[in-house]
């Protein structure tokens, strides 16, 4: 298959820390899992930008992809267009027609936020988007009901989700985590890493569950974002200064003792109007290193994990259940201890992007350009 693959969300060269977060991982792991095929020639058009600079300058970018995607298309006679979001994909409202005259299948990964984001003039173009591409990939069934929701036909819409590349997280964790506090002996430390915002569910967590938890049970939030002063905010209204940690942005080597130091990792998601998970891959990234999840009963989230395998459950914004739930794993450490392997076998077996990008190429494969 001759492939163009178009993303805003690529980080700097050298600097994956300056963008990172689940579209991001999604759009440069899966580009090298299809770069790594035999079956798939690879042109690849992307924005290279940090955090605070794809604001800026994924307008400009946009407006001249439409063009650029064009003259590939003509000049390689590719059979597809492989946009990484619903974002990436808004030039195909202006230039769609032309590049079908080419042969040129038109094909989009959905997320969730690039799906339901809530301004207006925005969602008024996602709504043609999903009546005007000739596939969307949804990462989850709860995106692809967003999708449906909005007009896209459900023979276009295959959900094929996330993965996670296992080998960043085989080599063993060496050294302590930046930035983190000494922990007592008995010390049952429940991570979370991600994007520090509302829907997260993260300051509801510090605030509703940390008190209903024993002395014992520390938290540590690796991640930035809009809602870090609320977080903070939160430890200091609760007194749980000795307990919770915000680390900030961590590396690789970080991350890896994060997840090994871990018992639990949590994702205590809330619903945000206009705002969703629509897949949660830091659970994959967790898992794969061995760490189980106690996670909102929520949207994309629901498509991560497998109760009783790789996690368990409890309702969104409960935080006796949430609590409940921790506290008997803390009491059942065998419990936990056979989680772990347990864990780490489902997501390294099931979640592995040589079986997504296989998914996607088939799902491009059967769209039938319109």
């Amino acid at each position: 298959m001759r492939l163009l693959f178009a993303s805003h969300s690529f980080p700097p060269e050298g600097a994956p820390l300056d963008n990172v977060g689940g579209m991001q991982r999604v759009a440069t792991e899966l580009h090298a899992a299809l770069g790594a095929r035999d079956d798939v020639t690879l042109r690849t058009l992307a924005l290279r930008a940090s955090w605070k600079e794809v604001h800026r300058k994924a307008v400009p970018f946009l407006l001249g992809l439409g063009p650029r995607l064009l003259s590939e298309a003509r000049r390689h006679r590719a059979d597809a267009v492989l946009f990484t979001s619903m974002t990436t994909a808004l030039p195909a409202l202006l230039f769609g027609r032309a590049l079908r005259r080419q042969g040129t299948r038109l094909v989009a990964i959905a997320h969730g936020l690039d799906v339901t984001e809530p301004q207006p003039v925005y969602q008024a173009a996602i709504r043609q988007l999903c009546r005007q591409l000739d596939a969307l990939l949804p990462v989850s069934r709860a995106t692809a009901a967003q999708l449906e929701e909005r007009g896209a036909p459900r023979r276009r819409v295959t959900v094929v989700p996330n993965a996670v590349d296992v080998g960043r997280f085989t080599a063993p964790a060496t050294g302590r985590v930046a930035g983190a506090p000494a922990l007592p002996d008995d010390a049952f430390l429940l991570v979370t890493v991600g994007r520090q915002v509302k829907r997260k569910g993260f300051a509801w967590f510090v605030e509703n569950v940390m008190p209903r938890l024993p002395a014992n049970a520390h938290f540590w939030l690796a991640g930035d974002g809009p809602e870090r002063p609320t977080i903070e905010a939160a430890i200091a209204r609760v007194g749980m200064g000795g307990r919770v940690r915000c680390l900030g942005k961590i590396d690789d080597a970080s991350l890896l003792s994060l997840y090994a130091r871990g018992a639990l990792f949590v994702m205590p998601n809330i619903v945000v109007p206009g705002d969703m998970e629509g897949f949660g891959i830091v659970m994959l990234e967790a898992g794969a290193s061995g760490l189980p999840t106690v996670a909102a009963d929520l949207e994309g989230i629901r498509d991560v994990i497998a109760e009783g395998v790789n996690g368990w459950f409890a309702p969104s914004g409960d935080a006796e259940a949430f609590a409940a739930r921790i506290r008997g794993l803390m009491e059942a450490p065998e419990t936990l201890a056979s989680a772990r392997e347990r864990t780490r076998a489902h997501v390294r077996g099931t979640f592995t992007w040589d079986a997504t990008a296989s998914r996607t190429l088939d799902a491009i494969r059967q769209a039938a350009p319109r």
